[in-house]
């Protein structure tokens, strides 16, 4: 990469969802401790988190408020206008802060490292356009250790010996990070109903943005297989489950 890198001076932490009021309390604690971290507050980032609630009738967006996130309300049931809706209201609240802003796209079922946003700031110093991080998978009731095992052979599949770097193949929007001014460039989020991740990777490699890929710093995402999104993960799981019930799972 060409030239000095200013690091971003806000940051935009954008959280989709729909009747979220039980796992999001502890997505937003981790949020907060990310937030939080000695590296953000002596670089003075300014961290908005926002959370757009999408299509809810459960209390998601008031708990979302008690727990000192900004709120946007929609009635879509669509994650990438959820996203997208997150995104725009988190740079108008940053005014002229937008200019220099990453946003940091998860989920409200997911669970970031402490260190999730300082990584993030640390590759946009380093002059990356965005970031595509990966996952790992927490137990759940409906997840069977078989179908857990075979998600991670499936997933892991290429990966290099633990000293090198991984050049992995996903998109997560549990994990994923892009300069304001590159995600503008690609037109945003677009609103799907799934794959909205994927999408903007596409766009974002279209306008030639750096992208960089890596399993440094992984979130834990829920193992249940009642996916809030249509064909989301949770949904995957679920095939899964069901290759494994009908003797198709190897």
């Amino acid at each position: 990469m060409n030239g000095p890198v200013t690091a971003p001076a806000a940051l935009v932490v954008a959280v989709p969802a729909h009747n979220e009021e039980a796992a999001l309390p502890a997505a937003l604690r981790a949020l907060h401790t990310a937030a939080r971290q000695p590296e953000l507050l002596a670089r003075r980032v300014r961290v908005v988190t926002v959370v757009a609630a999408d299509a809810c009738s459960d209390g998601t967006a008031a708990l979302a408020r008690r727990h000192g996130a900004h709120v946007v309300e929609l009635e879509r049931r669509n994650v990438g206008a959820a996203r997208a809706a997150a995104v725009a209201h988190g740079l108008d609240l940053l005014g002229p802060a937008a200019d220099r802003a990453w946003i940091a796209t998860t989920d409200a079922d997911t669970l970031v490292p402490a260190a999730w946003l300082a990584h993030q700031v640390e590759q946009a110093a380093a002059g990356w356009d965005c970031v595509l991080g990966t996952i790992r998978v927490a137990p759940h009731p409906t997840l069977s250790a078989a179908v857990a095992q075979r998600h991670r052979s499936l997933y892991f599949a290429g990966r290099p010996a633990r000293d090198r770097a991984w050049d992995h193949p996903h998109v997560h929007g549990a994990n994923l990070g892009v300069a304001a001014d590159a995600y503008l460039r690609a037109r945003g989020f677009p609103a799907l109903p799934h794959s909205e991740d994927h999408a903007l990777a596409a766009a974002l490699e279209r306008v030639g943005a750096r992208i960089l890929r890596t399993d440094r710093c992984p979130v834990l995402t829920s193992g249940r297989t009642d996916s809030r999104a249509v064909h989301g993960f949770g949904t995957y799981l679920q095939d899964l489950t069901l290759a494994s019930t009908t003797g198709q799972l190897r």
